[in-house]
Parts: C-alpha cells; sequence; structure tokens
C-alpha cells in the first residue's frame, strides 16, 4: 500500500478528479452498499476475547484503532486512483495494475499483483480466524456440531472449526460471483449491526426484573418508531425521493430518538467502556445502516431471504432442541457436582431445583 500511494502519486493529473460525483449521490450509495464487504473484518478483534488479557481496553481500542487505518487507508488508495486515470478508464477487475500500464509504469504492476495477492492471504486469514470462533461459541451451545468446539490443549486454538471454515470459504470463493458475495455479504453485515444498535439501546434501557413494565412498552414503541422512521427514510430514497417524505420521517425519527432519550433512563451502565451520545449514536447507526441496504439490488434480497429461511430451518428443527438439551445436561452436572461438594463438606444436602426449569431460567 505504501508503494502504491508513493508510486501513484507521483503520476497524479488533478483534472481526473472532474466531475467530482459523475453518478451523483445514488451512485456514491449503490458503491457503499457494494463495497462495504471491504470494510468486514474489523470486528474480528471482538472475537478473540479470550485470548485477550485485557479484554474490556484491548477490544474498543483495537476496533476503533483498525477501523480508523481502514479508513484513512482506503480513502488514500482510493483518492490516488482516482487521480491516476479518468474514472471512465479504471478497470473493474485490476484497476491499480492497468492504471500504472496506463501511466508507464507497467513494471509497477508485478509489484501491485504481488502485493494484492499478499494481501488477499492476509484477509482470508484473519476472516477465518473470527469465523472459527464465532462457529466456536455456537458450538458450545450445540447449535452447531460439538466437535467444531474442540480446542487444541497446545496452540489453545479451535482447530476443527479453523479447518472446517478454511475449506467452506475456499469452496464458495470458487464457485460463486464476487459481485454477488459482495452484495450477499454487505446486506447480512448491515443487518447485523442494526441488530446489535438495537441490542445496545434494549440492553442500556431495560433490564429484566427492575424495569416497570410501564417503561418496556416505552421502549418497544420508540424503537418501532426509529426503525420504522428509518425504513420509511429508505423507501422514500429508492421510490419518490419527495422532500416531503424526507422531511416526516427524519422528523419521526428525531422525535423518536430524543422521545427515548427524555422519558427514559439508563437502566444499566457500563463498568469499564461503553457506547456514548446514547441513544443518538445507536439510533444513527440504525438509520444509516437500513439507508444503505437500500441501495442494494432485490435479487441479492431474495438470495439473503433464502439462505435465512434455511438456517431458521435448522435452528427451529435442529438447533434449538439441542441446545435445550444440552443446558438441560448440563443444569443436571453442577447440580451433582455442587451436591458431591456438600457431601464432601459435610453439608446437609440441598434439594436441586428441577433440571428443566433451571434450564429456562
Amino acid at each position: 500500500m505504501i508503494f502504491i500511494l508513493i508510486a501513484g502519486l507521483t503520476k497524479i493529473d488533478t483534472s481526473n478528479f472532474q466531475p467530482f460525483a459523475p453518478f451523483g449521490v445514488h451512485g456514491v450509495l449503490r458503491a457503499s452498499a457494494m463495497l462495504f464487504f471491504a470494510y468486514v473484518g474489523f470486528d474480528g478483534v471482538s472475537t478473540l476475547g479470550e485470548e485477550i488479557k485485557n479484554p474490556g481496553r484491548d477490544i474498543p481500542i483495537g476496533l476503533i484503532g483498525s477501523m480508523l487505518i481502514t479508513i484513512t487507508l482506503y480513502c488514500l488508495l482510493s483518492a490516488t486512483l482516482c487521480l491516476m486515470q479518468p474514472y471512465s478508464q479504471l478497470d473493474s477487475d485490476a484497476p491499480f495494475t492497468i492504471a500504472f500500464e496506463a501511466v508507464g509504469m507497467s513494471w509497477a504492476k508485478y509489484i501491485v499483483a504481488f502485493g494484492a495477492l499478499k494481501g488477499m492471504t492476509t484477509v482470508v486469514l484473519a476472516n477465518i480466524i473470527g469465523q472459527a470462533r464465532y462457529f466456536t461459541h455456537i458450538a458450545r451451545t450445540h447449535m452447531a456440531p460439538p466437535f467444531l468446539a474442540v480446542i487444541n490443549e497446545k496452540t489453545k486454538t479451535p482447530v476443527n472449526a479453523t479447518v472446517i471454515m478454511t475449506i467452506a470459504n475456499c469452496l464458495v470463493a470458487f464457485f460463486t460471483s464476487l459481485d454477488i458475495l459482495a452484495n450477499l455479504l454487505s446486506i447480512a453485515t448491515l443487518f447485523i449491526f442494526s441488530q446489535v444498535s438495537i441490542a445496545l439501546l434494549v440492553r442500556r434501557y431495560y433490564v429484566s426484573g427492575e424495569t416497570s413494565s410501564s417503561d418496556r412498552n416505552k421502549l418497544i414503541g420508540f424503537l418501532v418508531l426509529i426503525i420504522f422512521s428509518s425504513i420509511g427514510l429508505a423507501i422514500v430514497w429508492v421510490v419518490s425521493e419527495s422532500y416531503i417524505g424526507y422531511t416526516v420521517m427524519a422528523v419521526l425519527w428525531f422525535v423518536s430518538t430524543l422521545g427515548l432519550k427524555l422519558s427514559l433512563k439508563q437502566a444499566r451502565k457500563p463498568k469499564v467502556w461503553g457506547i456514548p451520545w446514547m441513544p443518538w449514536l445507536p439510533a444513527a447507526s440504525i438509520l444509516i445502516n437500513i439507508f444503505i441496504m437500500s441501495s442494494i439490488d432485490g435479487s441479492s434480497y431474495i438470495r439473503f431471504l433464502v439462505w435465512t429461511a434455511i438456517l431458521l430451518i435448522y435452528y427451529l428443527l435442529v438447533g434449538l432442541h439441542a441446545s435445550y438439551d444440552a443446558a438441560v445436561e448440563n443444569t443436571k452436572a453442577r447440580n451433582v457436582a455442587a451436591e458431591m461438594a456438600n457431601v464432601e463438606a459435610g453439608v446437609a444436602p440441598v434439594t436441586a431445583p428441577n433440571a428443566e426449569e433451571a434450564s429456562r431460567t
């Protein structure tokens, strides 16, 4: 990347920046939605919590730091590429390779190709690390085959999950078009980020057994309005671009977020580090994610719904029951261990709760 920046900036032409946005705001948002998958991976830091000495401090630093570095590098590389060649001459498959060849630096394309190959290898390995740990946590609840949760005694890493995910990634990448993968991954990522933002609001403003029913209903109502106004704003953008529609939905989103801020107190505050500017930042995240999702084509949503349906069927027919049975067995094992410890300590045994009831709690 450093070579591309230094060598590329020696061949720039500022006139290539005209027109600055040839496809308008619509083009920018479509590109943002399609290329969102390029930022996927920075959140992989959060999957390494078990392997970090001080996760409460290091994970936020890693997430924010990696995101800032990624944004800075991508912006610099994009600006360099656009200054090297007019946008109409950019190659979608090998942009920097063709750009260096066009400015008379044909020898540089070999360095760029080698760097791209190494970069792709690094990205694949980084993504496999995160995905393997996702599956390890899922397998621990028996929603996935338990052998995926096996940890190697020497390396202390999930070897089985890593091998399976490596093979799966290679097969998918080999047989699937990059455009399809990019759009599908962008939808899934934006959808998950929206869910995380909703979950964050629920966690901050609701505590089971402590939050009153009236406050709970207020929270649900404001969340529904925030989501509805975000979807409405995206629909207006795609369908009509009506300024009245923009105004109504934007005001509804603002009033809903303000109402949540003023009418409810935070029921839980983080002890170490937490998201600031509550509830504005999570609400803005929901709005932006849904707005960007509206720029992705309909066929990608069909693929996303098909995969979601398949996974939902698996969860309802297999994963849910296996997870429940595993929870019951774990509860029984804990109760037996507690009784044995009481017997060894000479303490009168306490009647253990019903295993199924305990698992529900």
